[in-house]
């Protein structure tokens, strides 16, 4: 499939290694260069400005959504040319599901994972047909990964449901998949659960 825009979930941190700002980035850099629009955060702050930096660096588009209860000084990034400003995180989330085609976790901790399932939920349920995915770069999100292989293993989780999820270890594996994206989701478990 054509992806023409990604939302990124990412630490507003930088971690304690370059390494992840240095992932972060060439993730902005490669939306850039392949023109892709880069919806996240809003943070001035961590790898979300540092994906954002990049992109706007190498002539890409950036959008922040942020919620308004962040501080302008400190959290929002107020120089940017396209802030969205919403009422909650829930509605952050949910215009990220609305406007990109795409969604990618990159490192980071509660809210990346908040806003990482609630998207891989809403996939599983049929609320949005779009790829979600990891980048496990530096085996950053193995463990997690192997947890949900314990849920399929343990009847938690479907087949076609585990295999909604997009996993790469690099930038360039990361896109390549992304266009090559399949929605493994059945129409017949759909049915069952819906009106």
């Amino acid at each position: 499939m054509k992806i023409n825009s990604i939302a990124l979930f990412c630490g507003s941190a930088e971690g304690f290694h370059p390494k992840y700002k240095e992932l972060a980035s060439t993730f902005g850099q490669w939306c850039a260069q392949h023109h892709i629009t880069l919806y996240y955060g809003g943070a001035a702050l961590g790898l979300m400005k540092a994906a954002a930096n990049a992109c706007l660096t190498h002539q890409g588009k950036v959008i922040g959504i942020a919620p308004s209860f962040f501080s302008n000084s400190t959290v929002i990034d107020t120089s940017l040319e396209k802030l969205i400003l919403v009422d909650s995180m829930s509605e952050r989330k949910q215009m990220m599901e609305r406007s990109a085609d795409a969604f990618v976790a990159l490192p980071g901790s509660y809210g990346t994972m908040d806003e990482f399932f609630e998207l891989l939920t809403d996939a599983q349920l049929g609320l949005h047909h779009k790829p979600v995915a990891i980048l496990n770069a530096f085996n950053f999100y193995t463990p997690l990964l192997e947890q949900l292989e314990i849920f399929k293993n343990e009847g938690f989780l479907r087949d076609f449901h585990f295999n909604l999820l997009v996993v790469a270890e690099t930038v360039t594996e990361l896109f390549d998949k992304l266009e090559r994206y399949e929605n493994s989701n059945k129409s017949t478990w759909l049915e069952k659960i819906k009106k």
